[in-house]
């Protein structure tokens, strides 16, 4: 969350990435309620001090006309002190709610775009497969392999819901395992979540009050399903302070996600592409702010080594201004490309978020014992996002009559090498 002293401190800035971003924020109404706010605090201060000066004065008082008239006066300030004190807290809380929904500043490097079509592509490792045959996509392969079921899933489920089955679904899961062993193998530790998060923790991470229509909630215990590990990864230190020595701390987790994708609608409709439960691993870190950059080369290398371990092409690009998330100062996707439908697919985004999300969790850290606390910088990245990279895998290893070769990493995992139509 942006605090209003630095919207204050740095309004051009805010303002010129505001429209960068093609966001709609009224600054002006920011600074107005903190320029209300700082003056009600300094009533409010003005008269705490009266009322304490005048109990001082009825304690030293010994006339008992002139202790009576002093009582009558400090019950007038009593009353303008809380008639101050409930208009500072509503002055307050106008403006924490107006903070909630305000993006975060965009990295100086971030290209300027007014949507996802001015992504700049930074760097594209492989060329796409070329085969002796006309490539299916995905869909078509997993009705050959008996291996994903849209009926079934639509019938208990509703539209954009799916079964898989037989060798995709071992491969599904081989994927997952596989990832997190990745990642383990290079620092993170492995941390399994709740599955649902209460309303506050979905403000801290940034995804309320924004993103509500998007999310799936649970009227009767008032429980959010998450999107995404990210969320709460966020929040396993909200409102604590991490002692000196834990950072930099790398978490990495696998969950189901879930999303509404009220705002995808009409794109992406065939296939298991855009749904509204998946799965995906995520990578996660907390650091010293000197150390968000690196963190998210770092993470972006990672995520980068996925598919080369998979020898899939793919390629990064640094989303533009207009792309880039609520939450992030600065974006890395990475895609995939899958040759039966000839598109390249998001695996994976990087983000820096900055101490964005640990000011809205009030999340701090000491670097030393006794030492000042700061807010640390988070950042996350998909290690990968399921299905995709799934769909990824499938059309890229897939053979004439319709059978899939398992990556050679994926095999111990698999336990097979190969996935065999359905009628073979």
């Amino acid at each position: 969350m942006l605090t209003a002293q630095f919207i204050r401190e740095n309004r051009d800035r805010v303002a010129r990435d505001m429209t960068n971003r093609g966001a709609d924020v009224d600054l002006d109404r920011v600074i107005s309620l903190d320029e209300q706010r700082r003056a009600a605090i300094q009533e409010v201060e003005a008269l705490r001090a009266d009322r304490n000066a005048a109990s001082k004065l009825i304690g030293q008082t010994r006339d008992p006309d002139e202790r009576n008239r002093r009582i009558e006066s400090q019950r007038e300030v009593n009353t303008l002190l809380e008639t101050s004190e409930a208009s500072l807290k509503e002055t307050e809380s106008a403006l924490h709610e107006l903070l909630l929904t305000i993006p975060n500043v965009l990295d100086p490097a971030v290209p300027v775009g007014k949507d996802e079509s001015e992504n700049v592509v930074v760097e594209t490792v492989g060329e796409p497969r070329s085969f002796g045959f006309s490539p299916r996509p995905h869909w078509e392969l997993g009705e050959l392999l008996g291996g994903i079921d849209f009926e079934r899933g639509v019938k208990m489920s509703g539209s954009r819901f799916f079964v898989l089955r037989g060798g995709v679904a071992r491969l599904h899961r081989a994927l997952i395992q596989w990832m997190l062993n990745s990642h383990v193998a290079e620092g993170f530790e492995e941390a399994y979540v709740p599955y649902m998060l209460n309303e506050e923790s979905l403000i801290a991470s940034g995804q309320l009050p924004k993103f509500r229509d998007n999310l799936y909630h649970d009227d009767e215990e008032d429980y959010f399903f998450i999107p995404t590990a990210e969320v709460a990864l966020v929040n396993l230190y909200r409102d604590e302070i991490i002692e000196p020595g834990m950072l930099p701390m790398r978490l990495t987790a696998h969950t189901p996600c879930f999303r509404r994708e009220k705002m995808s609608a009409g794109r992406d409709v065939r296939g298991i592409k855009r749904v509204h439960q998946f799965e995906k691993v995520e990578m996660f870190v907390y650091c010293e702010p000197g150390e968000s950059e690196a963190e998210l080369d770092r993470l972006v290398k990672q995520a980068r080594s996925l598919p080369e371990a998979l020898e899939i092409p793919y390629r990064v690009l640094a989303l533009c201004s207009a792309d880039v998330g609520f939450n992030a100062t600065r974006t890395f996707d990475i895609e995939m490309h899958a040759p039966g439908a000839d598109e390249w697919l998001e695996v994976s985004s990087a983000s820096n978020c900055l101490d964005f999300q640990a000011r809205r969790a009030n999340i701090r850290y000491r670097s030393e014992a006794g030492g000042p606390t700061r807010f640390p910088h988070m950042l996350n990245a998909s290690g990968l996002g399921l299905v995709r990279t799934l769909v990824a895998v499938m059309e890229n290893y897939q053979q004439e009559d319709g059978s899939i070769e398992v990556p050679a990493v994926l095999r111990p995992y698999a336990g097979t090498a190969r996935i065999e139509p359905a009628n073979a």
